[in-house]
């Protein structure tokens, strides 16, 4: 016969335990909101490329006056209308970059200066080079205490090994100045328009389309209509418009200000309607209804429950917004209605390049629109693969 041994409690609590122990809990199971976004983020390639790519330029324009080569407003005359130069990063063999200099003619029945390469005069190139100096923070601020945030400097990222010599990346201008410098610097104004924007149009939206969706009747009506009629009046127009109102003779930062503020009047409709439709959504909800009936404030139901539940739509709907405020600042300083010199933004830039003359002898003066596409390019990237981790659940 065979010997059959009876299960006991101690034997089914400890093979209970056993399996307990044996199973894995999936980490999908516990993760939480933000891990499964950050997850499904990850999974799309193009816009974690662009996440990488926006991140460096948002570095590089902090840092402007050290990544650039030269001022806004170094100059020189033997070198205007310069064409772009080609770097060479090996020498003989050994890593040295350099770039050739420039043979000059002059025609002598119409004056026309053009450039050849003169492959006998090698202009040595290297890392951390002494140049302009710079400062990088604030700095000529009414508040004196405000003076004292930067850093001084003339050490440059890449350069001209030595101080003076003619290195134009991406040409020069009319005036011999360094197109690729100018637009490192013009990406602090153009760059940071789109964020200062966006957060100015993200508040207003909030607030309006909150109010708007939580309270409704006439005060939902009368908001509802104020934003069908802005939304009805094209964007150039009421932009012009509006920034005609900003005088000429204002200080460039307060100009600035005002732009920015243009653009938020302008960009809050979208956002508010986006509000106000989840707010409509989420006030039906029982712990909606669970924490009126106990009594919380209004403010705290708006700001620790109805916020958090849309917080990722809301990151992803100001990430595609971003585009829109660059291009508007873009179009206005082009249109000749927005930053005008000495501010230097990607508008002002392509603004000098409107003339035929300028685009037939200096094609690389519309380089700093190729700027706009790739940043608009890489934004609208971002944007869509937040949108799809937004909702983590699909």
């Amino acid at each position: 016969m065979t010997n059959t041994v009876m299960p006991t409690p101690e034997t089914d609590a400890q093979a209970v335990t056993t399996s307990a122990e044996n199973y894995e809990t999936p980490q999908i199971a516990i993760a939480s909101q933000w891990q499964l976004m950050w997850w499904k983020f990850r999974r799309h390639r193009l816009a974690m490329i662009s996440l990488v790519i926006v991140g460096s330029f948002y570095f590089i324009a902090i840092f402007a006056g050290f990544f650039a080569p030269q001022a806004t407003t170094t100059y020189n005359r033997k070198y205007t209308q310069a064409p772009p130069q080609t770097i060479h990063w090996f020498d003989d063999g050994k890593f040295g970059p350099y770039v050739y200099g420039y043979k000059q003619e002059t025609d002598p029945r119409t004056l026309e200066r053009t450039y050849t390469v003169d492959k006998e005069t090698k202009i040595p190139l290297s890392f951390f080079v002494k140049g302009d100096s710079y400062a990088i923070g604030f700095s000529n601020m009414p508040l004196s205490w405000l003076n004292k945030l930067h850093i001084s400097g003339n050490r440059h990222f890449f350069g001209a090994k030595n101080h003076g010599d003619p290195f134009y990346l991406f040409g020069s201008d009319d005036l011999g100045r360094d197109v690729w410098s100018r637009v490192i610097f013009a990406s602090q104004i153009s760059l940071s328009v789109g964020l200062v924007g966006v957060f100015m149009s993200l508040g207003l939206g909030i607030i309006i389309g909150g109010i708007s969706g939580l309270i409704g009747g006439w005060i939902d009506n009368l908001i509802q209509r104020w934003i069908e009629l802005l939304k009805s009046i094209p964007d150039i127009p009421l932009w012009m418009a509006l920034a005609t109102a900003v005088p000429a003779r204002w200080d460039p930062v307060v100009v600035y200000f005002m732009i920015t503020v243009i653009l938020s009047f302008i960009g809050w409709t979208g956002m508010a309607r986006v509000v106000r439709g989840k707010f409509l959504s989420l006030r039906e909800e029982d712990f909606i209804l669970a924490a009126q009936l106990d009594g919380v404030p209004a403010q705290r139901i708006i700001l620790k429950h109805m916020m958090p539940s849309f917080l990722s739509h809301i990151i992803a709907s100001v990430t595609l917004s971003i585009p829109g405020m660059i291009l508007g600042e873009t179009a206005l300083s082009f249109l000749g209605l927005g930053l005008q010199p000495p501010v230097v933004s990607w508008g002002v830039m392509l603004k000098d390049a409107q003339s035929i003359r300028v685009i037939a002898n200096m094609p690389w003066m519309l380089l700093p629109g190729a700027a706009v596409s790739i940043t608009v390019l890489l934004f609208n990237f971002l944007g869509d693969g937040l949108r799809d981790a937004a909702d983590p659940y699909h």
